[in-house]
């Protein structure tokens, strides 16, 4: 599995807010931002919060993803 990701250090910390907050429902909540974004017409909003659900995401799993250094 392969996640690009092109954030921000505040996508970082939203990130780490939403899973404090909603726990497993985290990236539900992300997606439901971006969603909202998107039907104001608001692309850029809704691809940052895609971003964040991907970060979510990644920061949720239990083995890593990609090279280990």
């Amino acid at each position: 599995m392969q996640l690009s990701l092109y954030v921000e250090p505040r996508d970082v910390s939203e990130a780490q807010k939403l899973i404090a907050h909603f726990g497993r429902e985290a990236g539900i909540e992300a997606s439901d931002r971006a969603e909202a974004s998107r039907n104001l017409g608001n692309h850029l909003q809704y691809c940052r919060w895609r971003q964040i659900e991907r970060l979510v995401i990644m920061l949720s799993l239990e083995s890593s993803i990609g090279t280990i250094h």
